[in-house]
């Protein structure tokens, strides 16, 4: 022991920690058995005597913080004397406020013109004292402070970090928990991808990601903590405020939150700082000659720390130090005031300090910072430490007073009992220090700052190369796509701002041709000779690969897509993300995250590969795809499309590159991709408007009858209208045009937006929407078929006079081949033949036994189990 303590006196922490490995090391060569423990005492990591004094002034910023603490609680609580509908959160911040404080005040680096800044992920229930600073520092006005949660005018705040409502302020949307975790991480690798690949300088900029304790309980919160060890992320840093308590209660009663967290990413190599008590429990350390102190500390739960910031000194006196008697000594000259106003460690400045600088110093990984908090910090009986604290948005006179006092805010008793806000005058010191001290660091955070476009949309000679029919072996339109994007990236100007992302199914897409062509990025390049080196698209991995393997990992993939497609605003650079995965592990697995993506004014592109109901063959239940197009609906911003040939891709994705990048339109695209090989037929002359706007005659009938019907079709099931419009004129002598419809969605919004427009303009003409205008003046009924749930078709029927019929793939899936899959969901020819002639016998335009006669010569079965509950 004595030969320890001479080693880390005389040559320090890291020569002993050298030897101590070492001799580990030597004894498990030699038989012992030694398990490794991730955890280690429940203490500080920096102890005292390895502290640096801030060079900033501790007096003022303690003003400061002041001030920002009180500004905060006062937005939510004018904000519920407004109207109590309006909710809010106070506990959070008032545990995290030292947090924020440290950070903005002395690492927090701003974008400006010689620097890209670092990137901030503010936990969401801490927007109030992020509102309350930007106050402070004139950048957020009273009279907003006072719409807090009160939008609908414009005046007010978002509840939340939004982009979307605040496109100038917030960068990243976190409220929704585990989000935050997740797509920091994944930002911090995106950055060295742009790093490697040339698009942008190495600056050392980090990315702080601020999370809760209770947070870390979901499962994309610590799902990919092992990806930035292995790619040694030293940008990345993790500050945990744990203040033990989650929306109802203890995060973990019954255990240690700090311990447990340490162990979990200690074990997956990260560097771990523990920041848990203040510099007032420095001198009972020092005297705590017997350990008892600490031993104390290890074994009281979280349960129990609760309890002892609940309750007081006396209580602390009693049920902690009083345990044992050499730590009830430790205290005998302290009164219980002293001993209930002992610091944990994350409102402690200088160990907050401490911690963010040794964070900011570490090389080769990502550092993760356990801060022990009390939640409510202030509110004393008010919320400090109490269970229903989450939820408190009130505070009666006397509580705000007191918390005027406590932190010494120089507000009279007027203002304190009316919540009012305070700011000094703007030549005060403490404002004159807050703005130095951002001035030093770059400018204020958070800000966001988009750039000018970069480049412009694909010409029309682009579209040449898919205008025309495919020739044996025909495409899916899967591999049509791929070849689209290939010809993307050989684009001078665009071609190495495209981002190729997949979650480990490159092969199933067809993608194994850009591995040779364009690498898989790796950061630390390929340290090993792949098997397959000797065929021509080997398995390469390069530090400048342009697309991103991401494994088995549809979340991780969705987090790089956001880092990808919001690009544009974080880096200044416009990079074109294309996702391309399992329709049916898009949205309904990730579906918070493309709906937080939208929030971010994401751009991109989504591919739905294997996509349909009936298309995937085999596959089965899990597999098969019937309802992303009707989940993809549901997102503003989204346009969605499901397209039937290469050509119709082609124009899409060329438009929305034009939409998004050369235009700057906030919005992105999600495409259907389906694996069926079926020929990719030409495009008709004049189409490419219709295909934007979601319908266009694909084919007219060129039989001359009285009875004529409209079909429509989308994807590959717009084949099988075309058969049944065959059968139609050929069997039944009726005349069937056919149209493609690539969105219903997009048909949807469109009529949506002109009945309002008409709605609400009673004396000026009535404007048509585009589907009117396409099928209005069309003769028959309307037919409409896709490889997905009838409701995705009858979001255009209110605009079709009772004229339409819906054929889709409502139910599970089942594992089959193709002709039988769409004979069960009954979308396939036969039944589309059938659907039309009922529908006309229906409506006294064809013999209803003839109907029914078609229907056994189509063998359709009137009595089968409806497959949408079967």
């Amino acid at each position: 022991m004595e030969a320890l303590q001479s080693v880390i006196e005389r040559e320090g922490p890291d020569r002993a920690n050298f030897l101590l490995e070492r001799l580990v090391n030597e004894a498990r060569r030699a038989g012992a058995y030694i398990p490794y423990n991730a955890n280690t005492a429940y203490l500080n990591t920096i102890p005292p005597e390895r502290e640096e004094r801030s060079a900033g002034d501790a007096v003022l910023e303690e003003k400061i913080r002041a001030l920002v603490r009180w500004n905060a609680m006062a937005t939510v609580i004018r904000a519920n004397k407004e109207s109590s509908e309006l909710g809010g959160h106070i506990a959070s911040f008032a545990s995290a406020a030292t947090l924020y404080d440290i950070g903005f005040n002395h690492f927090f680096r701003a974008a400006n013109e010689k620097f890209l800044g670092d990137l901030v992920y503010i936990q969401g229930h801490s927007a109030p004292g992020v509102y309350a600073r930007a106050y402070l520092e004139g950048r957020i006005s009273e009279d907003q402070l006072s719409n807090f949660r009160q939008e609908v005018d414009g005046k007010g705040l978002s509840s939340y970090p939004h982009p979307w409502l605040m496109p100038d302020f917030w960068q990243f949307p976190t409220v929704s928990m585990g989000l935050g975790p997740i797509n920091s991480i994944y930002q911090a690798r995106f950055m060295r991808y742009l790093e490697n690949r040339g698009l942008i300088p190495e600056t050392g900029r980090k990315v702080w990601a601020f999370l809760g304790d209770g947070e870390m309980d979901e499962p994309e919160s610590t799902g990919a903590i092992g990806l930035p060890v292995r790619e040694k992320l030293d940008n990345l840093i993790f500050v945990i405020n744990c203040n033990l308590q989650r929306l109802d209660g203890p995060v973990r009663g019954n255990g240690k939150v700090i311990q447990e967290y340490e162990a979990l990413f200690r074990g997956a190599g990260w560097n771990v700082i523990k920041c848990v008590w203040g510099s007032d429990w420095d001198p009972l350390f020092a005297k705590d000659t017997s350990g008892k102190l600490v031993q104390l500390m290890n074994e009281c739960v979280d349960g129990e720390y609760q309890s002892f910031k609940a309750k007081g000194g006396d209580y602390v006196r009693k049920e902690f130090f009083g345990r044992y008697p050499e730590t009830a000594a430790l205290v005998a000259d302290m009164t219980d005031e002293e001993l209930g106003a002992l610091h944990r460690g994350g409102h402690d400045p200088l160990k907050v300090y401490n911690a963010y600088k040794a964070a900011t110093e570490h090389k080769g990984g990502p550092t993760l910072i356990l801060a022990k908090t009390v939640k409510g910090y202030g509110m004393g009986e008010a919320g400090e430490a109490r269970n229903p604290s989450h939820q408190s948005k009130k505070m009666n006179e006397k509580a705000m007073e007191y918390f005027r006092t406590r932190f010494d805010v120089p507000i009279t008793d007027d203002i304190a009992q009316a919540s009012a806000f305070y700011r000094p005058p703007e030549s005060s010191p403490d404002i004159a220090y807050m703005q130095e001290r951002r001035r030093a660091l770059g400018g204020y955070l958070p800000a966001r700052n988009p750039g000018p476009a970069q480049f412009k949309a694909p010409g029309d000679d682009f579209i040449d190369a898919f205008r025309g029919a495919s020739k044996e072996p025909h495409p899916s339109t899967t591999m049509a796509f791929v070849r689209l994007m290939t010809a993307l990236m050989k684009l001078p100007e665009l071609g190495k701002k495209v981002v190729p992302i997949v979650p480990d199914e490159a092969r199933t897409f067809g993608m194994e041709s850009m591995f040779r062509a364009y690498g898989i990025y790796a950061s630390a390049g390929q340290l090993y000779k792949p098997h397959d080196s000797d065929i021509l698209l080997y398995y390469k991995e390069s530090k400048d690969g342009q697309v991103l393997e991401e494994g088995i990992t549809e979340a991780g993939s969705m987090a790089e897509f956001t880092a990808a497609g919001t690009a544009y605003a974080n880096y200044g650079v416009d990079t074109i993300p294309f996702y391309i995965y399992y329709s049916m592990f898009g949205f309904q697995r990730v579906g918070d995250q493309i709906w937080a993506f939208a929030d971010s004014r994401g751009k991109g592109f989504l591919l739905g590969g294997t996509a349909g109901r009936t298309t995937l063959s085999g596959e089965g239940l899990q597999h098969q795809d019937g309802h992303s197009v009707l989940l993809a609906s549901t997102i503003p911003t989204l346009a969605t499309y499901d397209p039937a040939f290469a050509f119709e891709t082609a124009v899409i994705v060329r438009d929305g590159i034009r939409r998004m990048y050369e235009n700057r339109e906030d919005l992105f695209y999600y495409l259907t991709l389906y694996n069926e090989n079926y020929p990719q037929l030409a495009m008709p002359e004049g189409s490419e408007e219709g295909i934007l706007k979601g319908i266009y005659l694909f084919r007219k009938s060129a039989k001359k009858s009285k009875t004529k019907v409209q079909l429509l079709g989308s994807g590959s099931i717009l084949n099988e209208a075309l058969k049944a419009a065959d059968i139609l004129e050929t069997k039944y002598s009726v005349a069937a045009d056919v149209w493609s419809v690539t969105s219903y969605n997009e048909l949807r919004r469109e009529a949506l937006k002109v009945e309002r427009w008409n709605r609400l303009h009673p004396v000026e003409p009535a404007k048509v929407p585009y589907i009117q205008q396409i099928l209005g003046g069309t003769e028959g009924p309307i037919i409409a078929a896709s490889d997905y749930m009838k409701t995705v078709q009858d979001q255009i029927a209110p605009w079709l006079s009772g004229r339409f019929v819906a054929l889709g793939t409502d139910g599970f899936g089942r594992s089959e081949n193709r002709v039988n899959l769409r004979r069960h969901f009954e979308n396939d020819a036969a039944s589309i033949v059938v659907a039309t002639l009922s529908r006309l016998a229906r409506e006294g335009k064809f013999d209803p036994k003839k109907a029914a006669k078609a229907i056994a010569e189509m063998a359709v079965d009137p009595e089968k189990i409806d497959s949408a509950i079967a």
